[in-house]
C-alpha cells in the first residue's frame, strides 16, 4: 500500500509542477567553441584563494566548456575602469558568454546567498547603463561579498575582447549600482521595488527625453509617487542627480526599451495570468478528489 501512495504522489507532484513557471537560465551548456562569437569568458577575484577558486570555477560550470579565455580582475582594475580603490579585495567572479545581436543580457547569481547587495536586477540594470549588450552572464563568489566587484569583471572581459565601452557610462553605472543597494540597505525600500524604480525612471526618459535637469526631477518624482516610495531628502537629490548625468551622456534607453519592459513585466505577467492561476487551482482541485476516491478504494 504504501508503495501504491507513494506513487500516487510522485504523480501529483509532477502534475503540480507542470503548472509552475519555468525560471530562464544564462546559457553554460556544453555548446563546444563557437568561432563566430568566441570563447566564453571566466573573470576570477584576484583575492580567491586557490580553493576558493576552485570552487568558484565548479560554481561557474566552467567544465562544460571545451574552452575558456581565463582572466583575473584586481584592485587596479576596479580603479582604472570606474576610479574605485586600487586596494580593493576582488572575490565575486562571472563567466560572460558572447551572444547574437538582439539576443540581449541574460543574468543568473549561482550564489545568491554569498552575492549579499547586489541583485540580479541591478546587475542588469547598471549593464544596460554601461553598454553592454547580448551576453549571458553568470555571477558567483564562494564567501560572502556586496557583488560589487563582479560588474568590474564584466568589464574587464569586454576589454580583453576589443569591445571597448564608455568610461563616463561604466563610472555612471556603478554609481547606479552603489544607488540601488544604498537604496536597498539604508532606506530600507525592497531590492525588488529599487530595481523596479530604476527601470521605470529609465522608461521614462526614453519616453519623454528631458532635455533639463528640472524635467529629470519631475521623472524621478512622479515615479517615485507611483510606486508609493518614500525616500530621504539626500536620496531623491542622488537620484536626480544620478539619471541627470545618464541624460548628458545622451544614453539612448529607447535601444533597450524590451529589456526594460522585461524587467518589470515578468513577475506581473505570471500574477496577472488568469489562466495559469486557473490551471493550477484545476489542478488542486482534481488531486484532491483523486485521492478521496483512490482512499476509498483502498479502504472500502
Amino acid at each position: 500500500m504504501k508503495n501504491h501512495i507513494g506513487l500516487f504522489l510522485l504523480s501529483f507532484i509532477l502534475m503540480f509542477t507542470s503548472f509552475l513557471p519555468q525560471g530562464v537560465q544564462a546559457s553554460t551548456g556544453n555548446e563546444g567553441i563557437n568561432e563566430k562569437l568566441g570563447l566564453p569568458i571566466v573573470v576570477y577575484g584576484e583575492a580567491l584563494s586557490d580553493a576558493q577558486k576552485s570552487e568558484v570555477t565548479d560554481l561557474l560550470e566552467v567544465d562544460q566548456h571545451d574552452e575558456v579565455d581565463e582572466f583575473t580582475v584586481t584592485g587596479q582594475d576596479i580603479a582604472n575602469y570606474i576610479g574605485g580603490n586600487p586596494n580593493s579585495n576582488m572575490y565575486s567572479s562571472v563567466k560572460i558568454i558572447h551572444q547574437d545581436n538582439g539576443e540581449g543580457i541574460d543574468i543568473e547569481i549561482a550564489t545568491p546567498d554569498n552575492i549579499t547587495e547586489v541583485t540580479k536586477e541591478m546587475y542588469h540594470n547598471a549593464l544596460l547603463t554601461a553598454g553592454v549588450e547580448n551576453a549571458d552572464v553568470l555571477v558567483a563568489s564562494s564567501v560572502q561579498v556586496s557583488g560589487h566587484s563582479a560588474l568590474t569583471g564584466i568589464y574587464k572581459a569586454y576589454d580583453a575582447k576589443g569591445v571597448s565601452l564608455d568610461e563616463d557610462r561604466m563610472k555612471v553605472a556603478n554609481e547606479e549600482l552603489d544607488v540601488a543597494t544604498s537604496l536597498a540597505d539604508e532606506e530600507g525600500v525592497d531590492e525588488a521595488e529599487v530595481s523596479e524604480l530604476l527601470t521605470e525612471i529609465k522608461k521614462a526618459i526614453a519616453e519623454q527625453n528631458p532635455a533639463t535637469k528640472e524635467e529629470i526631477e519631475q521623472i524621478v518624482e512622479e515615479q517615485l509617487s507611483n510606486l508609493n516610495i518614500e525616500l530621504s531628502e539626500e536620496d531623491r537629490q542622488r537620484l536626480i542627480d544620478l539619471f541627470d548625468q545618464m541624460r548628458n551622456l545622451n544614453i539612448n534607453f529607447d535601444d533597450v526599451r524590451n529589456q526594460l519592459d522585461e524587467l518589470t513585466g515578468g513577475l506581473q505577467d505570471i500574477i496577472n495570468d488568469e489562466g495559469f492561476w486557473d490551471n493550477l487551482s484545476n489542478a488542486i482541485q482534481e488531486f484532491f478528489e483523486a485521492l478521496t476516491d483512490f482512499f476509498r478504494s483502498v479502504f472500502n
